[in-house]
């Protein structure tokens, strides 16, 4: 693991920074095209992706604080002054309500900026977790033996069990779920591109997202180190669970119709 890509005096230049600005540069470039093809503004993508990073933000720390809420009754300062301690669900919600006051204050409308924001977010989420990887966040998965295990020995947040706290024994590997989450981010980039153009109506891509990032993410929990919340399932699964069935229930009612998107 790489969690620092180099330092030089006091300028210190982290992997997971450089992944994160790497996916909102993406992000902001696939937002860009998307605006232009609609014939908005492509200037606004900047502002749609830092509401989006902003929002999220403050989303994925207040759900993990919420989780927290014990420990964070005893140590208030821990968790609101770190760098450590996001919830992706929480960052989805926040950064959703975030980028919704951008596309009410410039007039766009809020199916058409789901749908333009889906694919970029499939894409970021991806390129974020090369960041998780890298860095060794604590997102790591269970022992494994498969050939592409991974040791992630110089973690930021140390080589260890994240439920127990026990360091793992020399010799031990796990299932490099962070990849994993890169490889279903671009395939669920992949379809929902290949399909924009189609002429569905507006909110169709978006009930996609819901359902295949749903899916993408209630897969990976088997192998990521997450306690369960209810029933065997973490709360992750369940909040793609929900996704799943509200996506689903959308798209067969109001998604695939022939749609009047401004877009060629």
């Amino acid at each position: 693991m790489y969690p620092i890509i180099f330092q030089f005096g006091p300028i210190t230049i982290y992997s997971f920074g450089a992944m994160m600005a790497l996916a909102a540069l993406t992000a902001a470039w696939v937002v860009h095209a998307e605006l232009k093809r609609y014939g908005y503004n492509p200037e606004l993508a900047s502002t749609m992706v830092f509401a989006a990073a902003v929002g999220g933000l403050v989303g994925a720390r207040l759900l993990f604080i919420i989780e927290e809420w014990s420990n964070f009754l005893h140590a208030p300062m821990n968790y609101i002054f770190t760098g450590a301690g996001f919830t992706w669900y929480g960052g989805f919600f926040g950064g959703a309500i975030a980028v919704s006051w951008v596309l009410k204050k410039y007039g766009i409308p809020w199916l058409v900026g789901a749908d333009i924001g889906a694919p970029a977010l499939a894409l970021a989420y991806g390129i974020g977790r090369i960041g998780c990887h890298v860095a060794g966040d604590g997102d790591w998965g269970t022992i494994t033996d498969v050939p592409w295990g991974v040791a992630y020995r110089n973690a930021i947040v140390g080589w260890a069990d994240p439920n127990t706290g026990i360091p793992y024994p020399p010799g031990i590997r796990v299932h490099p779920t962070p990849i994993y989450e890169f490889i279903e981010g671009v395939i669920v980039f992949g379809i929902l591109w290949s399909l924009r153009k189609r002429g569905y109506a507006p909110g169709t891509m978006a009930w996609l997202y819901l359902i295949l990032g749903g899916i993408a993410r209630l897969v990976v929990e088997f192998w990521r180190i997450n306690p369960p919340l209810a029933l065997g399932l973490t709360e992750a699964q369940w909040f793609s669970l929900a996704l799943i069935a509200l996506g689903t229930f959308l798209l067969a009612t109001r998604g695939f119709k022939p749609g009047l998107a401004r877009a060629q």
